[in-house]
């Protein structure tokens, strides 16, 4: 069990702890975010400050989000960045990020290792707020960012996709192995970064509607679009925009499924729950 403990606090694995202590990437992370002084940063799940540390050097102050009452603890009393540290000891899900940006007058730049228990429902959280981000990187399980980065006709292709390539420009900046942690995780991860469009380049009338659309044709990604969401659409409505109803879900667009969610808008054909 000794490998599990890290500097002395003990993983735990109901948070998904994977603590990073590789030197080298840890450097190539640092430099990838390139933090300048006066910014407003926000590390998600600071764990043993891997990443807190050289962030936090090379800043005036930053704020931190950690749910492990102990880790969160540990970083208030921090020698050096103890009193540069704004600790919020909350799960990150309940953040408001609008709130901090507004309370710093400026974007926030939101870096993390995320759990790869919580990576895909806090990625929808903080795509509610990124008109008040200007950036993010993040640490995930490498197959997350494989579908974060995924194109139409590729088996990563998902919901995931389509709704974080309408909100952000998405770059792969490098791949981690396991044993860069500790303990190591079973799996490969990979650094993303994010970076949240001022204006999304196929605009949206209502986001709940495309959520919707992918939701339903990801949830049937074997039936075509005639059968996944063919009612919701009235007859010809697909030939109308050019799109094919023979197509299967991994093989459409953002623009098509931004084209079909505003289709879906204005005829309203069935209220949204």
């Amino acid at each position: 069990m000794n490998n599990r403990v890290h500097q002395g606090h003990y993983a735990r694995k109901r948070f998904g702890q994977n603590f990073l202590n590789d030197q080298y990437i840890i450097d190539s992370i640092v430099s990838a975010i390139h933090p300048q002084r006066s910014e407003a940063l926000v590390e998600i799940g600071p764990g043993l400050g891997a990443l807190t540390e050289p962030v936090g050097e090379r800043l005036d102050a930053l704020t931190v989000v950690e749910l492990d009452r102990d880790l969160a603890a540990r970083l208030q009393t921090h020698p050096f960045l103890g009193p540069k540290l704004t600790i919020y000891q909350q799960d990150a899900m309940t953040f408001d990020f609008a709130a901090l940006a507004k309370e710093k007058g400026q974007p926030l730049r939101v870096f993390g290792n995320l759990p790869y228990n919580i990576s895909t429902p806090l990625m929808f959280h903080l795509f509610s707020y990124t008109g008040s981000i200007k950036d993010m990187h993040f640490m995930l399980q490498k197959e997350v960012v494989n579908r974060l980065v995924a194109g139409p006709g590729s088996k990563a292709y998902g919901r995931l996709s389509v709704m974080a390539q309408y909100y952000c420009q998405v770059i792969p900046v490098l791949e981690v192995p396991p044993h860069s942690f500790t303990p190591p995780p079973k799996v490969d991860s990979a650094v993303v970064r994010l970076v949240p469009f001022v204006e999304p380049p196929y605009p949206v009338s209502d986001i709940r509607v495309l959520s919707r659309i992918t939701t339903e044709a990801f949830g049937k990604r074997r039936k075509t679009l005639r059968n996944s969401l063919g009612y919701l659409f009235a007859a010809g409505a697909l030939d109308e925009l050019g799109i094919d109803a023979g197509l299967r879900a991994e093989n459409v667009s953002v623009a098509q499924y931004c084209q079909l969610a505003n289709w879906l808008a204005t005829h309203n054909v069935e209220p949204l729950e």
